[in-house]
């Protein structure tokens, strides 16, 4: 067994070359091999986002506190708040992100392949943003 204290594991600062905006990333779990889970709370500020990516076994978002929107590439943005729950298929290219207003916190889960749980694309323009 293992214990992760709270405040045990520093924050991260969510990097360029994968979100826009402001964005503070919380490990929560990444145990050794053979699991392939990872889990983290990530905590956008208003206009913060992903860049573009797919997961290749999927991936679940729980939504903690705040409004914020959704993206599968060919489908309309939606939207999200604390409570709901966002399942993106494997494989599936997405984007997620707080609104223009409002900040976002959500739990993300995913399993890695080969040791990475993410492929990651291009950025999410303003105008893909603000559909």
């Amino acid at each position: 067994m293992e214990i992760k204290r709270n405040g045990s594991q520093p924050s991260g600062k969510g990097p360029a070359e994968y979100f826009t905006g402001t964005v503070r990333i919380d490990p929560l779990i990444n145990p050794p091999e053979p699991s392939r889970v990872a889990m983290a709370l990530v905590t956008f500020e208003p206009g913060a986002r992903t860049a573009w990516h797919t997961h290749p076994f999927g991936q679940t978002l729980i939504v903690t506190a705040g409004a914020g929107w959704v993206q599968r590439e060919g489908e309309a943005r939606q939207e999200i708040y604390q409570g709901d729950v966002v399942y993106f298929f494997p494989n599936e290219k997405h984007w997620h992100g707080a609104t223009a207003t409002t900040a976002m916190s959500h739990i993300a889960i995913q399993e890695k392949l080969n040791g990475s749980p993410v492929d990651w694309m291009e950025q999410v323009t303003d105008e893909q943003y603000g559909k």
